[in-house]
């Protein structure tokens, strides 16, 4: 059997790190075991849906490394699902009901008062066919639901185990509008049965939603897949991602300079028993990471971490990997990006810190040190220079003045950097040569 899994991201904003979560395990999961990957745009809400929202998706996708193997847009597939509405319709699964929802608030409010379930109490089912003709001659447009078996369906849950949902407690789903409309469930499950998806990787919020999506999937005789309902990831203070509440989107950290492989870490490894560290790549991710792996409890982002993470793949990447993005800074030579990347939290940093070697420096010299950095620009040896020239300088300036330590090493660092931070000096000499470093003390 081969593997294929879909993500079904709806085009009505763009996407977040929730977002990201299910669309990355979907991802390693198919490259794990040799399955195709599908990207399907669930885009039948013509109000909120735009082609504009869906290029931004198939863009961060691409940014992240993510590249499908099949993309559909569930508007240009509307006639599978006429076709299985008039199946279902046939079999007698799937009836029309007139309910305003004004109506329907009543009959909810009364079934509360009562102290039963406020689930649909079918009476549509008992209208005659007078009786609809009667009520589509007001004016009235029906909407359709899927009669539920009122059965426990059960599944084993590939990351929660064994798990039965009672349809007998829900109300029969609502399919159709009365505009004639599909809603997210039968589109969704006929998709699933013509694209061959074997495995369905998602958020536990549609857990729910399983049992009913199985009986629509056996009613249209199709075949179930496996399920597998993740942790939600949610932000620092536990609250879950959202695109109307404005979240910060995936091209929201691409602006900000984070690197793609820390937010495809972040993202799915958060409330996994793997670390959130370096890898080399998407691939290497795959090859580790396994569906029980992910945790039954909460993810929760932690904006530090993934600072952290960051700076970590940068310092250890290669310089042929950032001669490409370091050009694009007007900065050539291996030498730069191996003194300077352990510096980094972003790429975009470079800019700066590249500073220390290009220019210009203002020199910071504190007045207790004038004459101290007057002595080293005297003693500052002559070239050619290596690795080695700092110590040589350095213990120079320590028999000739006695300082060591902090007192020694910062108002140098000042005075040639401008900052009391940086990179390792005796690397930074070297490339700035000896007339840059004259130039630098006053």
């Amino acid at each position: 059997m081969t593997v294929v899994v879909r993500w079904a991201p709806s085009p009505t904003g763009r996407i977040h790190l929730g977002n990201a979560r299910p669309a990355l395990l979907n991802w390693f999961f198919a490259r794990r075991m040799g399955g195709r990957y599908v990207l399907r745009m669930d885009d039948t809400d013509q109000a909120r849906s735009t082609r504009e929202f869906a290029d931004g998706i198939e863009a961060d996708l691409d940014w992240l490394g993510v590249r499908p193997d099949l993309l559909v847009r569930q508007s240009e597939r509307t006639a599978l699902y006429d076709a299985a509405r008039d199946r279902l319709i046939a079999s007698g699964r799937l009836y029309p009901c007139y309910e305003t929802e004004e109506e329907l608030d009543r009959k909810r409010s009364r079934a509360r008062l009562l102290g039963k379930p406020p689930i649909y109490d079918r009476a549509a089912l008992a209208l005659s066919d007078e009786d609809r003709a009667r009520l589509e001659a007001e004016g009235r447009k029906p909407h359709w639901r899927f009669k539920l078996d009122g059965r426990p369906v059960t599944f084993n849950d590939l990351i929660k185990g064994p798990q039965t949902v009672n349809t007998a407690s829900m109300s029969d789903p609502v399919l159709i509008r009365a505009d004639g409309s599909y809603l997210y469930t039968l589109p969704s499950v006929v998709d699933d049965i013509d694209l061959g998806i074997t495995h369905v990787i998602r958020g536990e919020d549609h857990v729910s939603n399983t049992g009913t999506q199985i009986e629509i999937i056996e009613a249209l005789d199709g075949a179930v897949p496996h399920f597998a309902h993740h942790n939600l990831l949610t932000d620092a203070q536990g609250q879950g991602f959202s695109k109307r509440l404005g979240s910060q989107s995936i091209s929201d950290f691409r602006a900000d300079g984070y690197e793609p492989l820390a937010i495809a870490i972040v993202a799915t490894l958060t409330g996994t028993s793997l670390s959130v560290e370096p890898y080399a790549s998407l691939d290497a991710i795959a090859e580790r990471l396994e569906l029980s792996m992910i945790s039954h409890g909460a993810a929760r982002f932690d904006p530090a971490e993934l600072d952290t993470l960051n700076a970590r793949l940068l310092h250890t990447m290669s310089y042929q990997e950032a001669q490409p993005r370091l050009s694009v800074l007007g900065l050539e030579g291996e030498a730069i990006w191996l003194l300077l990347r352990d510096n980094l939290v972003r790429f975009a940093d470079m800019t700066e810190w590249s500073k220390l070697v290009t220019g210009p420096v203002e020199p910071v010299v504190a007045p207790e040190d004038r004459e101290f950095i007057a002595l080293a620009k005297a003693l500052l040896p002559p070239e050619p220079w290596d690795e080695n020239t700092w110590g040589q300088w350095t213990n120079a300036l320590k028999g000739a003045t006695g300082r060591k330590g902090k007192a020694l090493f910062l108002p140098l660092r000042l005075a040639l950097t401008g900052r009391a931070d940086g990179p390792e000096l005796k690397s930074l000499l070297v490339l700035l040569g000896h007339k840059a470093c004259l130039d630098r003390l006053p």
